[in-house]
Protein backbone atom coordinates (compact mmCIF):
# COMPACT_ATOMS: atom_id res chain seq x y z
CA UNK A 1 0.00 0.00 0.00
CA UNK A 2 2.51 2.56 1.19
CA UNK A 3 4.75 1.62 -2.42
CA UNK A 4 1.27 2.50 -4.54
CA UNK A 5 1.94 6.43 -4.00
CA UNK A 6 5.70 7.06 -4.20
CA UNK A 7 4.35 9.58 -7.13
CA UNK A 8 2.40 11.49 -4.39
CA UNK A 9 4.19 10.96 -1.40
CA UNK A 10 8.46 11.02 -2.50
CA UNK A 11 9.77 11.20 1.23
CA UNK A 12 9.89 7.01 1.60
CA UNK A 13 9.66 7.46 5.55
CA UNK A 14 6.72 9.16 5.40
CA UNK A 15 4.61 7.05 3.76
CA UNK A 16 4.47 4.96 6.69
CA UNK A 17 2.23 7.85 8.22
CA UNK A 18 -0.48 6.98 6.14
CA UNK A 19 -3.18 6.02 8.28
CA UNK A 20 -7.13 6.91 8.21
CA UNK A 21 -9.18 9.95 8.52
CA UNK A 22 -10.57 9.00 11.74
CA UNK A 23 -6.86 8.42 12.88
CA UNK A 24 -5.37 11.51 12.38
CA UNK A 25 -8.59 13.36 13.41
CA UNK A 26 -7.64 11.42 16.47
CA UNK A 27 -4.92 14.03 17.06
CA UNK A 28 -7.12 16.90 17.42
CA UNK A 29 -8.22 17.47 21.19
CA UNK A 30 -10.72 19.37 22.60
CA UNK A 31 -10.17 23.34 23.23
CA UNK A 32 -7.24 22.92 20.29
CA UNK A 33 -7.11 25.92 17.73
CA UNK A 34 -7.16 24.00 13.88
CA UNK A 35 -5.55 25.80 10.96
CA UNK A 36 -6.94 24.26 7.86
CA UNK A 37 -6.69 24.47 4.26
CA UNK A 38 -9.20 25.89 1.90
CA UNK A 39 -10.01 29.68 -0.30
CA UNK A 40 -13.62 29.80 -1.14
CA UNK A 41 -14.42 26.17 -1.58
CA UNK A 42 -10.59 25.23 -3.23
CA UNK A 43 -8.27 23.40 -1.46
CA UNK A 44 -10.00 22.45 1.34
CA UNK A 45 -9.74 19.59 3.48
CA UNK A 46 -12.22 17.18 3.09
CA UNK A 47 -11.70 13.98 4.97
CA UNK A 48 -10.23 14.75 8.46
CA UNK A 49 -12.69 17.40 9.25
CA UNK A 50 -15.42 15.36 8.46
CA UNK A 51 -14.23 12.42 10.66
CA UNK A 52 -13.37 14.96 13.61
CA UNK A 53 -17.37 15.47 13.48
CA UNK A 54 -18.09 12.51 13.39
CA UNK A 55 -16.21 11.65 16.46
CA UNK A 56 -17.23 14.49 17.93
CA UNK A 57 -21.14 13.09 17.82
CA UNK A 58 -20.01 10.54 20.17
CA UNK A 59 -17.11 12.46 21.92
CA UNK A 60 -18.29 15.93 22.23
CA UNK A 61 -14.86 18.85 22.28
CA UNK A 62 -14.97 22.13 20.63
CA UNK A 63 -12.00 24.05 18.70
CA UNK A 64 -11.21 27.32 17.12
CA UNK A 65 -11.09 26.40 13.40
CA UNK A 66 -9.27 29.07 11.01
CA UNK A 67 -8.88 29.18 7.18
CA UNK A 68 -8.19 31.00 4.35
CA UNK A 69 -11.57 31.83 2.99
CA UNK A 70 -14.83 29.68 3.13
CA UNK A 71 -15.36 25.61 2.59
CA UNK A 72 -16.91 23.68 0.22
CA UNK A 73 -18.12 19.55 0.93
CA UNK A 74 -20.41 21.12 3.54
CA UNK A 75 -17.49 20.94 5.84
CA UNK A 76 -19.06 23.87 8.16
CA UNK A 77 -22.15 22.67 8.08
CA UNK A 78 -21.17 19.10 9.41
CA UNK A 79 -18.90 20.49 12.17
CA UNK A 80 -21.54 23.27 13.29
CA UNK A 81 -23.59 20.74 13.33
CA UNK A 82 -21.65 18.25 15.68
CA UNK A 83 -21.42 21.14 18.01
CA UNK A 84 -17.66 20.86 16.82
CA UNK A 85 -17.16 24.67 16.19
CA UNK A 86 -16.36 27.12 19.06
CA UNK A 87 -15.00 29.61 17.15
CA UNK A 88 -14.25 30.41 13.65
CA UNK A 89 -12.15 33.05 11.39
CA UNK A 90 -12.02 34.96 9.21
CA UNK A 91 -14.61 33.99 6.57
CA UNK A 92 -17.57 31.61 5.54
CA UNK A 93 -20.40 31.16 3.27
CA UNK A 94 -22.26 28.33 5.01
CA UNK A 95 -26.13 28.80 5.62
CA UNK A 96 -26.27 26.32 8.49
CA UNK A 97 -22.87 28.04 10.22
CA UNK A 98 -24.48 31.63 9.62
CA UNK A 99 -27.60 30.68 11.87
CA UNK A 100 -25.10 29.53 14.74
CA UNK A 101 -23.29 32.74 14.15
CA UNK A 102 -25.97 35.07 14.26
CA UNK A 103 -27.55 32.82 17.39
CA UNK A 104 -24.20 33.64 19.13
CA UNK A 105 -23.84 29.74 19.63
CA UNK A 106 -20.36 29.99 17.35
CA UNK A 107 -18.15 33.39 17.98
CA UNK A 108 -17.06 34.77 14.68
CA UNK A 109 -13.85 36.89 14.15
CA UNK A 110 -14.87 38.83 10.52
CA UNK A 111 -10.74 39.78 9.49
CA UNK A 112 -9.44 40.98 6.12
CA UNK A 113 -8.05 38.09 4.97
CA UNK A 114 -4.43 39.61 4.71
CA UNK A 115 -4.36 40.10 8.91
CA UNK A 116 -4.98 36.54 10.25
CA UNK A 117 -1.76 34.86 9.77
CA UNK A 118 -0.30 38.52 10.81
CA UNK A 119 -1.99 38.03 14.24
CA UNK A 120 -0.41 34.42 14.80
CA UNK A 121 2.98 35.18 13.51
CA UNK A 122 3.15 38.15 16.02
CA UNK A 123 1.40 35.49 19.42
CA UNK A 124 -1.55 38.07 18.68
CA UNK A 125 -4.01 35.56 19.00
CA UNK A 126 -4.01 32.05 19.95
CA UNK A 127 -1.13 29.60 18.16
CA UNK A 128 -1.93 27.08 15.91
CA UNK A 129 -1.71 23.51 17.42
CA UNK A 130 -2.78 21.18 14.16
CA UNK A 131 -2.77 22.43 11.02
CA UNK A 132 -4.43 20.04 7.89
CA UNK A 133 -3.44 20.82 4.82
CA UNK A 134 -4.55 19.45 1.12
CA UNK A 135 -2.01 18.62 -1.19
CA UNK A 136 -0.95 17.15 -4.57
CA UNK A 137 1.73 15.86 -3.10
CA UNK A 138 4.96 15.69 -0.95
CA UNK A 139 8.09 16.18 -2.14
CA UNK A 140 11.53 14.38 -0.80
CA UNK A 141 12.17 17.09 1.13
CA UNK A 142 8.59 16.89 3.12
CA UNK A 143 7.35 19.87 1.59
CA UNK A 144 3.77 20.11 0.38
CA UNK A 145 2.52 21.32 -2.69
CA UNK A 146 -1.09 22.56 -2.03
CA UNK A 147 -3.53 21.85 -4.54
CA UNK A 148 -6.07 24.38 -6.13
CA UNK A 149 -5.49 27.24 -3.42
CA UNK A 150 -2.94 28.48 -1.07
CA UNK A 151 -4.75 30.88 0.97
CA UNK A 152 -3.13 30.52 4.78
CA UNK A 153 -2.01 27.20 4.23
CA UNK A 154 1.94 27.31 4.59
CA UNK A 155 1.76 29.41 7.75
CA UNK A 156 -0.56 27.46 9.35
CA UNK A 157 1.62 24.41 8.56
CA UNK A 158 4.75 26.77 9.69
CA UNK A 159 3.54 27.48 12.44
CA UNK A 160 1.93 24.57 13.87
CA UNK A 161 2.76 21.73 16.27
CA UNK A 162 1.32 19.36 13.74
CA UNK A 163 1.00 18.66 10.38
CA UNK A 164 -2.07 16.70 9.00
CA UNK A 165 -1.73 16.02 4.70
CA UNK A 166 -4.53 15.04 2.62
CA UNK A 167 -3.22 13.71 -0.41
CA UNK A 168 -5.99 14.01 -2.87
CA UNK A 169 -5.80 11.76 -6.12
CA UNK A 170 -8.34 13.58 -7.50
CA UNK A 171 -5.80 16.55 -8.14
CA UNK A 172 -4.10 16.69 -10.63
CA UNK A 173 -0.58 16.31 -10.11
CA UNK A 174 -0.07 18.87 -13.03
CA UNK A 175 -0.83 21.33 -10.51
CA UNK A 176 2.65 21.16 -9.24
CA UNK A 177 4.72 24.11 -9.89
CA UNK A 178 1.91 26.38 -10.32
CA UNK A 179 2.34 27.73 -6.78
CA UNK A 180 4.54 31.02 -5.38
CA UNK A 181 4.82 30.51 -1.91
CA UNK A 182 6.59 33.41 -0.23
CA UNK A 183 6.59 34.06 3.65
CA UNK A 184 7.10 37.59 5.03
CA UNK A 185 9.95 37.80 7.59
CA UNK A 186 9.27 38.30 11.28
CA UNK A 187 9.71 42.44 11.63
CA UNK A 188 11.60 44.04 12.31
CA UNK A 189 13.81 42.02 9.86
CA UNK A 190 11.10 42.27 7.79
CA UNK A 191 11.97 42.96 4.06
CA UNK A 192 10.14 44.65 1.32
CA UNK A 193 7.81 42.04 -0.70
CA UNK A 194 9.57 41.85 -4.20
CA UNK A 195 6.42 42.19 -6.52
CA UNK A 196 6.80 44.44 -9.49
CA UNK A 197 4.37 42.96 -11.70
CA UNK A 198 1.16 39.94 -11.39
CA UNK A 199 3.54 37.50 -12.90
CA UNK A 200 6.42 37.83 -10.70
CA UNK A 201 7.65 34.76 -9.44
CA UNK A 202 9.30 35.27 -5.42
CA UNK A 203 9.07 32.21 -3.25
CA UNK A 204 9.27 28.55 -3.37
CA UNK A 205 6.58 26.41 -5.48
CA UNK A 206 5.81 24.61 -2.46
CA UNK A 207 5.58 24.59 1.43
CA UNK A 208 8.88 24.35 3.19
CA UNK A 209 8.59 22.47 6.73
CA UNK A 210 10.66 19.81 8.09
CA UNK A 211 9.37 16.22 7.61
CA UNK A 212 8.75 15.40 11.56
CA UNK A 213 5.93 17.84 11.59
CA UNK A 214 3.96 15.68 9.40
CA UNK A 215 2.15 13.97 12.32
CA UNK A 216 -0.32 11.85 10.06
CA UNK A 217 -0.92 11.35 5.84
CA UNK A 218 -4.56 11.02 4.90
CA UNK A 219 -5.45 9.66 1.31
CA UNK A 220 -8.38 10.99 -0.68
CA UNK A 221 -10.31 11.71 -3.75
CA UNK A 222 -12.65 14.07 -3.98
CA UNK A 223 -12.90 17.25 -6.11
CA UNK A 224 -13.26 20.53 -5.10
CA UNK A 225 -16.70 22.19 -4.63
CA UNK A 226 -17.98 24.05 -7.34
CA UNK A 227 -18.80 27.17 -7.30
CA UNK A 228 -22.30 28.32 -7.48
CA UNK A 229 -22.01 31.18 -9.64
CA UNK A 230 -25.53 32.08 -11.70
CA UNK A 231 -25.12 32.79 -15.38
CA UNK A 232 -25.27 36.75 -16.16
CA UNK A 233 -28.84 38.36 -16.60
CA UNK A 234 -30.04 41.47 -17.70
CA UNK A 235 -28.81 43.07 -14.50
CA UNK A 236 -25.52 42.16 -14.29
CA UNK A 237 -24.64 42.19 -17.98
CA UNK A 238 -26.22 46.38 -17.58
CA UNK A 239 -23.88 46.64 -14.71
CA UNK A 240 -20.44 45.11 -16.71
CA UNK A 241 -21.52 47.76 -19.39
CA UNK A 242 -21.51 50.97 -16.99
CA UNK A 243 -17.77 49.61 -16.01
CA UNK A 244 -16.83 49.10 -19.35
CA UNK A 245 -18.18 52.35 -20.91
CA UNK A 246 -16.27 53.92 -17.51
CA UNK A 247 -12.87 52.20 -18.79
CA UNK A 248 -13.10 53.51 -22.09
CA UNK A 249 -13.99 57.07 -20.57
CA UNK A 250 -10.65 56.53 -18.89
CA UNK A 251 -8.37 55.62 -21.32
CA UNK A 252 -10.16 58.76 -23.84
CA UNK A 253 -9.06 60.88 -21.13
CA UNK A 254 -5.00 59.12 -21.22
CA UNK A 255 -5.75 57.78 -17.38
CA UNK A 256 -5.27 54.13 -18.26
CA UNK A 257 -4.27 52.62 -21.42
CA UNK A 258 -5.98 49.88 -23.52
CA UNK A 259 -4.19 47.33 -20.95
CA UNK A 260 -6.14 49.33 -18.02
CA UNK A 261 -3.84 48.30 -14.56
CA UNK A 262 -4.23 44.98 -12.46
CA UNK A 263 -7.92 43.64 -12.12
CA UNK A 264 -8.88 42.30 -8.76
CA UNK A 265 -12.98 40.95 -8.64
CA UNK A 266 -14.48 39.48 -5.37
CA UNK A 267 -16.20 36.41 -5.28
CA UNK A 268 -19.94 35.69 -7.03
CA UNK A 269 -22.21 36.60 -9.97
CA UNK A 270 -22.05 40.00 -9.77
CA UNK A 271 -17.93 40.34 -9.97
CA UNK A 272 -17.92 37.13 -12.77
CA UNK A 273 -20.49 38.84 -15.11
CA UNK A 274 -18.42 41.90 -14.62
CA UNK A 275 -15.59 40.31 -15.85
CA UNK A 276 -17.18 38.58 -18.39
CA UNK A 277 -17.77 42.10 -19.74
CA UNK A 278 -14.25 42.31 -20.80
CA UNK A 279 -14.50 39.75 -23.34
CA UNK A 280 -16.78 42.17 -25.96
CA UNK A 281 -14.54 44.88 -25.02
CA UNK A 282 -11.88 46.57 -26.58
CA UNK A 283 -9.37 45.87 -23.91
CA UNK A 284 -6.25 44.07 -24.44
CA UNK A 285 -3.35 42.04 -22.72
CA UNK A 286 -5.52 42.33 -19.50
CA UNK A 287 -3.26 40.99 -15.83
CA UNK A 288 -5.70 40.05 -12.53
CA UNK A 289 -4.13 40.29 -9.38
CA UNK A 290 -6.68 39.01 -6.91
CA UNK A 291 -7.99 36.14 -4.93
CA UNK A 292 -10.02 33.86 -6.47
CA UNK A 293 -9.84 32.73 -10.26
CA UNK A 294 -13.06 32.34 -11.12
CA UNK A 295 -14.75 30.63 -14.69
CA UNK A 296 -14.75 34.10 -16.02
CA UNK A 297 -10.62 34.25 -16.01
CA UNK A 298 -9.95 31.23 -18.24
CA UNK A 299 -13.10 32.45 -20.45
CA UNK A 300 -10.89 35.67 -20.52
CA UNK A 301 -7.59 33.64 -21.63
CA UNK A 302 -9.65 31.45 -24.14
CA UNK A 303 -10.93 34.78 -25.53
CA UNK A 304 -7.18 35.86 -25.97
CA UNK A 305 -7.81 39.04 -23.61
CA UNK A 306 -6.14 37.94 -20.73
CA UNK A 307 -2.44 37.33 -20.17
CA UNK A 308 -1.38 36.55 -16.94
CA UNK A 309 -3.41 35.69 -13.75
CA UNK A 310 -2.13 35.61 -9.89
CA UNK A 311 -4.60 34.75 -7.21
CA UNK A 312 -4.81 32.72 -4.38
CA UNK A 313 -7.56 30.21 -4.98
CA UNK A 314 -9.04 28.73 -8.30
CA UNK A 315 -12.83 28.29 -7.59
CA UNK A 316 -14.92 26.86 -10.67
CA UNK A 317 -17.78 25.73 -11.80
CA UNK A 318 -18.60 22.00 -12.23
CA UNK A 319 -18.14 22.24 -16.44
CA UNK A 320 -15.34 24.71 -16.07
CA UNK A 321 -13.45 23.10 -13.22
CA UNK A 322 -13.62 19.41 -15.58
CA UNK A 323 -12.50 21.55 -19.02
CA UNK A 324 -9.48 23.97 -16.81
CA UNK A 325 -7.87 20.82 -14.58
CA UNK A 326 -8.57 18.46 -17.65
CA UNK A 327 -5.76 20.31 -19.55
CA UNK A 328 -4.39 22.41 -16.96
CA UNK A 329 -1.40 22.74 -18.62
CA UNK A 330 -2.79 24.82 -21.01
CA UNK A 331 -3.02 27.58 -18.50
CA UNK A 332 -0.47 26.68 -16.52
CA UNK A 333 2.27 28.64 -17.39
CA UNK A 334 -0.39 32.14 -16.90
CA UNK A 335 -1.18 31.40 -13.33
CA UNK A 336 -0.07 31.80 -10.28
CA UNK A 337 -0.91 30.96 -6.80
CA UNK A 338 0.00 32.93 -3.89
CA UNK A 339 -0.28 33.47 0.19
CA UNK A 340 -3.40 35.43 0.76
CA UNK A 341 -1.33 37.37 2.60
CA UNK A 342 0.54 38.32 -0.70
CA UNK A 343 -1.89 38.32 -2.63
CA UNK A 344 -3.85 40.93 -0.92
CA UNK A 345 -0.87 43.07 0.64
CA UNK A 346 -1.73 46.51 0.96
CA UNK A 347 1.66 47.67 -0.21
CA UNK A 348 1.50 45.64 -3.32
CA UNK A 349 -1.98 46.68 -3.75
CA UNK A 350 -1.07 50.19 -3.49
CA UNK A 351 2.12 49.54 -5.95
CA UNK A 352 0.57 47.82 -8.62
CA UNK A 353 -2.12 50.10 -8.93
CA UNK A 354 -5.06 47.06 -8.45
CA UNK A 355 -8.81 47.97 -9.96
CA UNK A 356 -10.30 46.54 -7.69
CA UNK A 357 -14.60 45.54 -8.43
CA UNK A 358 -15.95 44.25 -5.31
CA UNK A 359 -19.88 43.59 -4.59
CA UNK A 360 -21.88 45.33 -2.13
CA UNK A 361 -24.80 44.09 0.15
CA UNK A 362 -25.71 48.16 0.39
CA UNK A 363 -24.29 51.48 0.02
CA UNK A 364 -25.55 55.16 1.28
CA UNK A 365 -26.09 58.48 -0.41
CA UNK A 366 -22.68 59.12 0.39
CA UNK A 367 -20.76 56.01 -0.42
CA UNK A 368 -20.25 54.19 2.38
CA UNK A 369 -20.54 50.50 2.11
CA UNK A 370 -21.90 47.62 4.24
CA UNK A 371 -20.55 44.35 2.51
CA UNK A 372 -21.14 42.02 5.63
CA UNK A 373 -24.21 42.84 7.93
CA UNK A 374 -28.10 42.40 7.07
CA UNK A 375 -30.10 44.76 8.37
CA UNK A 376 -26.85 45.95 10.43
CA UNK A 377 -26.85 43.04 12.89
CA UNK A 378 -26.70 39.37 11.14
CA UNK A 379 -23.66 38.48 9.57
CA UNK A 380 -23.72 37.02 5.90
CA UNK A 381 -19.95 35.96 5.27
CA UNK A 382 -17.67 38.21 5.89
CA UNK A 383 -15.81 41.24 4.52
CA UNK A 384 -13.20 38.96 2.86
CA UNK A 385 -10.17 40.58 1.26
CA UNK A 386 -12.50 43.65 -0.09
CA UNK A 387 -11.43 45.81 2.55
CA UNK A 388 -7.54 44.87 1.79
CA UNK A 389 -8.13 46.27 -1.93
CA UNK A 390 -10.47 48.85 -1.05
CA UNK A 391 -8.36 50.89 0.68
CA UNK A 392 -5.16 50.45 -1.39
CA UNK A 393 -6.58 50.17 -4.97
CA UNK A 394 -5.87 53.05 -7.82
CA UNK A 395 -9.73 52.65 -8.02
CA UNK A 396 -11.92 50.89 -5.16
CA UNK A 397 -15.38 49.86 -7.40
CA UNK A 398 -18.38 48.78 -5.43
CA UNK A 399 -21.51 46.56 -7.61
CA UNK A 400 -24.99 46.08 -6.38
CA UNK A 401 -28.16 45.47 -8.13
CA UNK A 402 -29.90 48.70 -7.04
CA UNK A 403 -33.02 46.46 -5.68
CA UNK A 404 -33.19 43.19 -4.08
CA UNK A 405 -36.40 40.93 -2.78
CA UNK A 406 -38.43 41.87 -5.94
CA UNK A 407 -37.85 45.93 -5.09
CA UNK A 408 -38.95 45.21 -1.54
CA UNK A 409 -35.12 46.47 -0.37
CA UNK A 410 -32.98 49.54 -1.68
CA UNK A 411 -29.50 48.46 -1.99
CA UNK A 412 -28.81 52.27 -1.72
CA UNK A 413 -30.08 53.68 1.63
CA UNK A 414 -29.92 56.86 3.26
CA UNK A 415 -26.96 55.63 5.86
CA UNK A 416 -25.99 51.68 5.64
CA UNK A 417 -26.77 50.12 8.77
CA UNK A 418 -23.09 48.18 8.97
CA UNK A 419 -19.95 50.50 7.37
CA UNK A 420 -17.12 48.16 6.28
CA UNK A 421 -15.32 50.77 3.84
CA UNK A 422 -16.30 54.41 4.59
CA UNK A 423 -16.86 56.71 1.79
CA UNK A 424 -12.76 57.73 1.87
CA UNK A 425 -11.94 54.27 0.26
CA UNK A 426 -15.07 54.16 -2.30
CA UNK A 427 -14.54 55.49 -5.85
CA UNK A 428 -17.27 54.00 -8.22
CA UNK A 429 -20.38 52.92 -6.94
CA UNK A 430 -22.24 50.93 -9.94
CA UNK A 431 -25.66 49.24 -10.13
CA UNK A 432 -27.90 48.03 -13.35
CA UNK A 433 -29.09 51.96 -13.57
CA UNK A 434 -25.75 53.69 -13.71
CA UNK A 435 -22.64 54.19 -12.42
CA UNK A 436 -21.40 57.29 -9.83
CA UNK A 437 -17.84 58.31 -10.11
CA UNK A 438 -17.23 59.60 -6.85
CA UNK A 439 -13.59 60.70 -7.03
CA UNK A 440 -12.70 64.28 -6.54
CA UNK A 441 -16.34 64.85 -4.29
CA UNK A 442 -17.78 66.51 -1.34
CA UNK A 443 -20.00 64.70 0.32
CA UNK A 444 -22.63 66.56 -0.53
CA UNK A 445 -22.16 66.23 -4.58
CA UNK A 446 -21.66 62.19 -3.63
CA UNK A 447 -24.73 62.18 -2.88
CA UNK A 448 -26.60 63.89 -6.23
CA UNK A 449 -24.41 61.59 -7.82
CA UNK A 450 -25.04 58.48 -6.35
CA UNK A 451 -29.04 59.23 -6.43
CA UNK A 452 -29.13 60.28 -9.71
CA UNK A 453 -27.11 57.43 -11.37
CA UNK A 454 -27.63 54.48 -9.15
CA UNK A 455 -30.60 54.54 -7.66
CA UNK A 456 -33.76 53.01 -8.79
CA UNK A 457 -37.94 54.54 -8.56
CA UNK A 458 -39.33 55.54 -6.34
CA UNK A 459 -36.48 55.48 -4.12
CA UNK A 460 -34.65 57.94 -6.36
CA UNK A 461 -37.74 60.18 -5.46
CA UNK A 462 -37.46 58.98 -1.70
CA UNK A 463 -34.01 60.17 -1.34
CA UNK A 464 -34.07 63.00 -2.99
CA UNK A 465 -36.45 64.40 -0.28
CA UNK A 466 -34.16 63.00 2.44
CA UNK A 467 -31.66 64.63 0.90
CA UNK A 468 -33.32 68.10 0.34
CA UNK A 469 -34.42 67.77 4.60
CA UNK A 470 -30.78 66.94 5.54
CA UNK A 471 -29.12 69.70 3.46
CA UNK A 472 -31.96 71.92 5.27
CA UNK A 473 -30.21 70.93 8.61
CA UNK A 474 -26.61 71.53 7.31
CA UNK A 475 -23.78 70.42 8.13
CA UNK A 476 -20.42 68.76 5.82
CA UNK A 477 -22.36 65.53 5.60
CA UNK A 478 -25.99 66.15 6.24
CA UNK A 479 -28.23 63.71 7.71
CA UNK A 480 -31.76 63.57 9.64
CA UNK A 481 -30.73 61.07 12.06
CA UNK A 482 -34.08 60.16 13.23
CA UNK A 483 -34.80 59.13 9.56
CA UNK A 484 -31.69 57.86 8.53
CA UNK A 485 -32.39 53.99 9.15
CA UNK A 486 -36.04 53.89 9.20
CA UNK A 487 -36.13 52.01 6.06
CA UNK A 488 -34.55 49.27 7.78
CA UNK A 489 -36.92 50.02 10.49
CA UNK A 490 -39.66 49.56 8.06
CA UNK A 491 -38.35 46.69 6.29
CA UNK A 492 -37.84 45.11 9.65
CA UNK A 493 -41.81 45.63 10.53
CA UNK A 494 -43.47 45.17 6.96
CA UNK A 495 -41.35 43.24 5.16
CA UNK A 496 -40.81 46.35 2.42
CA UNK A 497 -38.85 49.64 2.56
CA UNK A 498 -41.54 51.06 0.45
CA UNK A 499 -43.55 52.86 2.64
CA UNK A 500 -47.76 51.97 2.55
CA UNK A 501 -49.98 53.80 0.55
CA UNK A 502 -50.54 57.18 2.00
CA UNK A 503 -48.15 57.19 4.00
CA UNK A 504 -45.55 59.62 4.64
CA UNK A 505 -41.84 59.18 3.47
CA UNK A 506 -39.57 58.75 5.63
Amino acid sequence: MYHEYQDRIRHPLLRERIQSAAAAAALIEDGMTVGMSGFTRAGDAKAVPLALAERARQDPLQITLMTGASLGSDVDKVLTEAGVLARRMPFQSDATLRAAINRGDVMFMDQHLSETVELLRTGQIAPIDVAIVEAVAILDSGAIVPTTSVGNSASFAILADKVIVEINLAQPLALEGLHDIFIPKHRPQREPIPLMTPRDRIGTSAIMIPPEKIAAIVITERSDSASTILPADEDTAAIAAHLVAFFEREVALGRLTERLLPIQAGIGTIANAVMMGFIDSPFRHLSMYSEVLQDSTFDLFDAGKLDFASGSSITLSAAKGEQVFGDIGRYKDRLVLRPQEVSNHPEVVRRLGIIAINTALEADIYGNVNSTHVGGTHMMNGIGGSGDFARNAYLAVFATKSVAKGGKISSIVPMVSHVDHNDHDVDIIVTEIGLADLRGLAPRERAQAIIENCVAEPYRQMLREYVAEANRRGGHTPHVLEQALSWHVRYGATGSMLPEQGSQVS
